[in-house]
């Protein structure tokens, strides 16, 4: 994505794993990318170690008012807890 800025991080997905738009739920050790770009969060996901990244089911999301800093470290909270139903919104706290 032109202009933005990207980070990637590792967890352990939660219990029930995390949804994706391709391919359903993933578990276990998963990395994390997350993407911001004009004040949305973008989010892809992968197992780790593997080449194929998939769309965290609920994103992009609209930054809300935080730093970058901190809607990465709520959406890897919200990985971490499990995400089976995908990410909303009033789940970044």
């Amino acid at each position: 994505m032109a202009g933005s800025h990207s980070h990637e991080s590792h967890a352990v997905a939660g219990p029930g794993g995390v949804m994706t738009d391709e391919v359903g739920v993933i578990t276990g050790d998963v990395t994390v990318r997350t993407e911001i770009c004009d004040d949305r969060v973008h989010v892809q996901i992968q197992y780790t170690g593997a080449e194929e990244w998939y769309t965290l089911t609920g994103t992009p999301l609209p930054l809300e008012g935080r730093t970058e800093r901190g809607a990465r470290a709520a959406i890897m909270r919200a990985v971490r807890k499990g995400l089976p139903e995908g990410l909303r919104a009033g789940q970044l706290h």
